[in-house]
């Protein structure tokens, strides 16, 4: 565990790095973690696709499918919580904003008894949490002080025994995975091993799905500590050396944009030009308008000149255009961790 721990502290110490390699942090923001909630998503059979998750990330309005609006709330808890941390650390009221988000509800922490998680294939109850919310808070309280208060543990065996504590509590009706998933990169901020929430987690637990759930039952049934806090670690290292290759893919693609725009549109050249069309992959007229780059008018030209020099495409939806980014949301789309399915 010491090796696999050192080896995952590395990983993220590269990743944190090469975050910062790219200057406009929200060209990261606005990618990896949409990435990453459309993966915690699927992990609870809630699908979507890149396309639609990037087409309604500004824009969630009715055209969006009931899953792809489900999974735009957990970018939006994954950001608000990422805010909240400038204000207090990682806690159960942290918990309870995130799940509210996601699920779309003002839920708080379950009074309902019989909760159980079961086997979807056969019924079979597998699992039973405890009830009552008063000893619900009391678990949580344990929880916060472990987390918070373990010191002499290294920051990540404690993100793996965070998370199976808080996954076994099962605090909320609905909800509680994709939550202790979104916890899980907010720690890693709020300990400082990360600056951004920018680790894709939730696609290596797709792709050793039935190993997530047997070694967290494990743990519950046989006290398997150890296997279940490899797989984390794994999952961790795994995970930020994707991550940094992925920021690494993205800076480059975004100077050679760069370098095209200013070779063959040096009118209409500017590094914020090229910025915005990776900060917003379906990029509207409006986004030009209000990062400052042009007017209406101005903005329109700009984006069929981009469309023109081959940059972007250009689709209609509904009574405005839409100018996609393929080359980026193709090296988004290209995302398996080093997982096995």
């Amino acid at each position: 565990m010491l090796k696999a721990c050192i080896s995952a502290r590395a990983a993220l110490a590269e990743l944190r790095v090469s975050g910062q390699l790219i200057p406009n942090q929200s060209v990261l923001i606005n990618s990896i973690p949409l990435l990453e909630a459309q993966a915690s998503s699927e992990i609870e059979n809630i699908v979507t696709t890149t396309d639609r998750l990037f087409r309604f990330a500004n824009e969630p309005g009715a055209r969006a499918d009931p899953a792809t609006k489900e999974a735009l709330r957990y970018r939006t808890a994954l950001n608000e919580g990422f805010q909240s941390l400038q204000d207090r650390p990682v806690s159960t009221s942290t918990a309870v904003a995130v799940c509210r988000r996601i699920k779309g509800v003002d839920l708080d922490i379950r009074t309902t008894p019989g909760t159980a998680l079961m086997n979807e294939a056969t019924g079979t109850v597998i699992y039973t949490p405890p009830e009552g919310q008063d000893l619900l808070r009391d678990k949580l309280a344990n929880w916060e002080r472990y987390i918070h208060e373990a010191e002499e543990i290294d920051p990540l065996i404690r993100l793996a025994v965070m998370h199976y504590q808080f996954e076994a509590i099962h605090p909320f009706i609905d909800g509680n995975g994709r939550t202790g998933r979104i916890l899980n990169l907010l720690y890693l901020v709020d300990k400082g091993l990360l600056d951004i929430p920018v680790l894709y987690l939730s696609r290596y637990i797709i792709g050793h799905k039935r190993a997530y759930y047997d070694r967290l039952l494990a743990v519950t049934t046989n006290g398997a500590w150890e296997e279940w806090i490899l797989y984390m670690l794994q999952a961790v290292r795994e995970t930020a050396d994707w991550s940094t290759a992925r920021i690494h893919a993205i800076r480059d693609l975004l100077d050679h944009t760069a370098a095209h725009l200013r070779r063959d549109l040096p009118k209409i050249y500017s590094r914020e030009l090229a910025e915005v069309i990776f900060v917003n992959p379906y990029c509207r007229i409006g986004d030009l308008v209000q990062a400052g780059i042009a007017k209406r008018q101005a903005a329109s030209v700009y984006l069929k000149a981009l469309v023109d020099a081959g940059l972007l495409q250009e689709v209609k939806a509904g009574r405005e255009n839409l100018y996609i980014n393929p080359a980026l949301l193709s090296l988004l789309s290209d995302r398996k961790p080093g997982a096995t399915r």
